[in-house]
């Protein structure tokens, strides 16, 4: 082929330019362009890195194009309805169509395989409640015994998404769309932007490991830097990052080219350079510490709701957490579950593939425990990992939730189109990029609207759902509502599949047999 490619070349260029001398200067149209891909062409043999190229000069180049177009194409001209991953095309177009207000019905029946395995549903009530006349603003009150500023947080709100992986407009329009829907945005674990700031939506302040905003000289966290940024009346709550779903035991990630002089001055790191947050905190190192971290930041805060979280790992560890907060007696007022279906972190594949228990999983785990150990009143349970349709908070709150937390549904809300680039610096709408001839895409006063639109019209959706199970409140909401197929002649309820605890049990001795390896092994003053 390289040989191929010097003969035509030659060829190529010695007739173009003999055209252009001898018959017309309008040949010149074909010797430059000619000309140009003979140059490439003379590149591509000459570099070392890309075998195709070197042995295919110029050819060799549409692998490398196709490869890049490949997610674009296969979106839309091959996908079916409901194979789309991660986010398949069924849930992205509702969401999409609550965010711009257009009609979210679908006609003909579903295209879900019903006697698939895994399919689930809820069970209606032959006397179902008529929607108007249920809550349709349901809130939740977090905030325990130790907590003086509770906080009255909607079911659903903005999960974690960090300014700088995020665009500036996109952080803008979910914090005005928070504004006007009268939900809480979290800021991730990238510290508090003026643009978290601009609308006055609530906030939740999410510290990692990282501590950005909040952090010394060294990385360490910082009581003083703290309290000036937590007194921020819009700061509602404050959220300890201990892992997260997209790379749990992995730290954050931001890449070079997101990490600006803007975002570079709000995390107190150099611009310009990867900035990888540890894996592990270095403000505490046993589940006691943790739970008297949780305290010093709630006094610290005024008082304000403080919890913290986690993708479930090892059980054993979560379990001395929940032995540590019984000893101490003190308890964070809420704890984020989040799933190991990944999120809008970059994150290593294996990571993202192989690493933390998936939401259901590790949500009806932790009710379970704070059950079983009698202290579930003092705590609220947020659930976060890929929650996207008002059926996915009813499971949610099926399994042992209070609330939602909402990533992807977000950001789909404000015109992500699911481009899987990320971490590219290269969003085409403006979503998750700091460059700002894309970000200009991105009208903050349109999407706000579309975000508060897609909130309301979820949480109907949801109400609705409650309504046609015959519950007058989603409290009333159990793991008996919901059914899997487990086999195509056998169908489960969460609660056959999920056992409940009985409140205190793990306490008295009565502890399940699947439980007992993991409360034997937990330590309060060790991970």
């Amino acid at each position: 082929m390289r040989k191929g490619f010097i003969i035509t070349a030659l060829i190529c260029v010695l007739v173009t330019g003999y055209l252009s001398y001898v018959v017309s200067q309008w040949w010149l149209v074909a010797f430059v362009p000619v000309v140009l891909l003979v140059v490439m062409g003379i590149y591509d043999m000459m570099q070392t890195r890309h075998s195709i190229m070197r042995n295919y000069p110029v050819v060799g180049r549409l692998r490398y194009w196709m490869e890049d177009i490949r997610p674009k194409m296969y979106q839309y001209f091959i996908e079916s309805d409901i194979d789309g991953r991660p986010i398949n095309r069924i849930d992205r177009s509702t969401i999409y169509q609550r965010a711009k207000r257009q009609m979210d019905t679908m006609p003909f029946g579903t295209q879900l395989n019903v006697y698939e395995e895994g399919y689930e549903w809820l069970s209606h009530s032959v006397a179902p409640k008529d929607f108007n006349t249920l809550n349709h603003d349901p809130r939740i009150l977090i905030g325990n015994k130790d907590c003086r500023q509770p906080y009255s947080s909607s079911i659903l709100n903005v999960s974690a998404m960090s300014f700088g992986s995020l665009s500036p407009n996109a952080i803008e329009a979910l914090n005005a769309g928070a504004k006007i829907g009268g939900f809480a945005h979290n800021t991730g674990e990238g510290g508090i932007s003026s643009y978290h700031l601009k609308h006055e939506g609530d906030i939740i302040w999410q510290i990692g490991t990282g501590y950005f905003g909040c952090r010394n000289e060294d990385g360490g966290f910082s009581a003083e830097v703290f309290k000036k940024n937590v007194d921020r009346p819009q700061i509602k709550m404050i959220e300890l990052k201990l892992s997260q779903g997209a790379k749990p035991g992995h730290g954050g990630i931001l890449p070079a080219k997101k990490n600006t002089l803007e975002i570079a001055t709000i995390r107190h790191v150099q611009p310009h350079t990867t900035v990888y947050s540890p894996p592990y905190h270095s403000a505490f190192d046993s589940p006691e510490g943790l739970v008297l971290f949780i305290q010093q930041l709630r006094e610290l805060s005024g008082g304000k709701p403080t919890g913290f979280k986690l993708c479930i790992g090892k059980k054993s560890e979560f379990v001395g957490i929940c032995k540590a907060m019984v000893e101490l007696d003190t308890y964070p007022d809420f704890i984020t579950v989040d799933g190991g279906e990944g999120g809008t972190g970059a994150a290593p594949q294996e990571f993202s593939n192989y690493v933390g228990a998936p939401l259901m999983d590790g949500l009806a785990f932790v009710h379970n425990m704070l059950v079983g150990f009698g202290i579930r009143q003092h705590i609220k349970i947020i659930a976060s990992g890929k929650i996207l349709s008002g059926f996915h908070i009813l499971r949610a709150i099926a399994l042992g939730a209070d609330g939602c937390n909402s990533a992807r549904a977000m950001m789909m809300a404000l015109g992500c189109i699911q481009a899987l680039v990320c971490n590219t610096n290269k969003c085409p709408t403006g979503v998750a990029t700091q460059d700002p001839q894309l970000t200009v895409g991105l009208v903050v006063d349109d999407k706000k609207h579309r975000v508060a639109n897609y909130h309301e019209d979820t949480i109907n959706s949801f109400i609705e759902l409650t309504g046609a199970a015959g519950l007058d409140d989603y409290k009333q909401l159990t793991r008996s509502h919901i059914y899997r197929r487990v086999f195509m002649n056998e169908v489960r309820t969460f609660e056959d599949i999920f056992p409940s605890l009985q409140p205190g049990c793990l306490l008295n001795g009565n502890i399940p047999e699947k439980y007992k390896q993991d409360i034997e092994t937990a330590s309060a003053d060790r991970w």
